[in-house]
């Protein structure tokens, strides 16, 4: 599956926001984060119960907006 995610920073708590047609990740990282992107792909991991390698970001590499490739094993 992919999601167009929209990652924010520094947050009180990490959480997953549904929106139409986009995904708002909220991360408790400062925003000084040297790699948001490793914490991100842990983030949707864990929240979509699958091991890290199966997450992908397809593209945004350095940009809040974001494609990420989920795949189910």
């Amino acid at each position: 599956m992919r999601l167009n995610v929209k990652l924010l920073l520094n947050s009180k708590n990490d959480r997953l926001v549904q929106e139409e047609g986009r995904s708002r990740v909220y991360l408790a990282l400062p925003r000084t984060c040297p790699d948001p992107n490793k914490a991100l792909i842990k983030f949707l991991a864990a929240h979509f119960y699958v091991e890290k390698n199966m997450v992908s970001i397809i593209t945004g590499q350095n940009k809040r907006e974001k494609l990420v490739e989920v795949r189910k094993g």
